[in-house]
């Protein structure tokens, strides 16, 4: 499973920025419990605090149940994050939306994660679709997926994505000067 399983929530976003991560688990106790008992250990608002502007919410997430709603969407917009990417459930895809927030999650799902959820750690190393991804790390994410770029590495990655984005350019302008694709060179 790679990572263009995370779908965007707004087709047209692209963000990049430094991860700030969370890990979710199924809460222990049953939900007609917590729920009962107003027990809410989801702690992704405490992400939303610890954020600076430009900061990816990176969380590696449970299946089926809401990890991220329009409210944490609507507290990480005022925070000045660049969006989220989420590994589980996602709801109030149209809160998100009206507020501008971009997500990419793995799906979404009108269970709501409160009474369902728990937090576990903030700013540990995570699993995403199979990638180990670090705080700090670079996400680079479009509507065609999702990028998790080792913080050490990324000078030299920006370096090759520079050079491979001029190449494609100049193949562009050859194409449209009416240079045959079969003529064109093959690499850099």
């Amino acid at each position: 499973m790679g990572a263009s399983v995370l779908k965007p929530t707004l087709p047209s976003a692209n963000i990049v920025g430094p991860a700030l991560t969370v890990r979710n688990i199924v809460q222990r106790e049953p939900v007609h419990e917590t729920a009962r008992d107003h027990v809410n250990r989801m702690a992704e608002f405490e992400a939303h605090n610890l954020a600076l502007p430009g900061d990816v919410i990176v969380i590696d997430g449970v299946a089926g149940i809401s990890n991220m709603g329009g409210i944490s969407a609507q507290t990480g917009k005022r925070q000045g994050e660049a969006g989220a990417v989420i590994s589980g459930g996602i709801r109030d895809v149209g809160h998100s939306r009206r507020v501008g927030y971009p997500v990419w999650a793995t799906e979404i799902t009108p269970v709501t994660g409160k009474w369902r959820i728990e937090t576990v750690e903030i700013n540990g190393d995570i699993q995403i679709s199979g990638v180990r991804v670090s705080p700090g790390d670079i996400i680079v994410a479009d509507e065609t997926g999702v990028c998790f770029i080792p913080l050490a590495r990324a000078a030299e990655v920006l370096e090759r994505a520079l050079r491979k984005a001029a190449f494609e350019e100049q193949k562009c302008a050859a194409i449209d000067a009416g240079t045959a694709v079969a003529d064109l060179p093959t690499n850099a």
